[in-house]
């Protein structure tokens, strides 16, 4: 499978997200950009999940229908032509990292997916839903891990 080069200017992979884009600051999403969307793309499908919350996978982001001819969304927008779905925390959109006090950092997978045909998610879908839904499906994928601790 192909892959899709999935970067922001708010934090490189691997490292802490800023404080900004938390619930505990502005809860603004952060910045991202891609490269590298196969030709025979109908959609774009953005992910933001935290593996190691302690009730299971949490789910942050979830924005279905984004142009497959788009190349980034800027900080707090939804990227072009996308649909915001209900998050882990019964929100619309962006719901930004707030894991408890104390533990070790969480991981933060942002994941871009190229879909040949649209997909059809229930809002309020969770992230296993989501996973299985584009599961065999993905023309191309891209991942950016940020942590993030309190």
């Amino acid at each position: 499978m192909a892959g899709i080069d999935l970067r922001s200017t708010a934090f490189d992979d691997g490292a802490f997200i800023p404080r900004r884009h938390s619930k505990e600051g502005e809860n603004v999403s952060p910045p991202l950009s891609w490269s590298g969307v196969p030709d025979g793309t109908a959609e774009l499908l953005l992910v933001c999940e935290d593996p190691d919350a302690p009730s299971g996978t949490f789910l942050h982001w979830l924005v279905t229908g984004i142009d497959p001819t788009s190349d980034g969304v800027e900080a707090g927008r939804t990227p072009r032509g996308g649909t915001p779905m209900t998050n882990g925390y019964g929100e619309r959109g962006w719901g930004g990292p707030l894991p408890p006090p104390g533990d070790k950092a969480h991981r933060y997978f942002f994941r871009l997916h190229a879909l040949p045909e649209p997909v059809s998610l229930e809002d309020g879908a969770g992230a296993d839903a989501v996973r299985a839904a584009v599961a065999d499906r993905r023309l191309a994928s891209g991942t950016l891990q940020g942590l993030y601790q309190r």
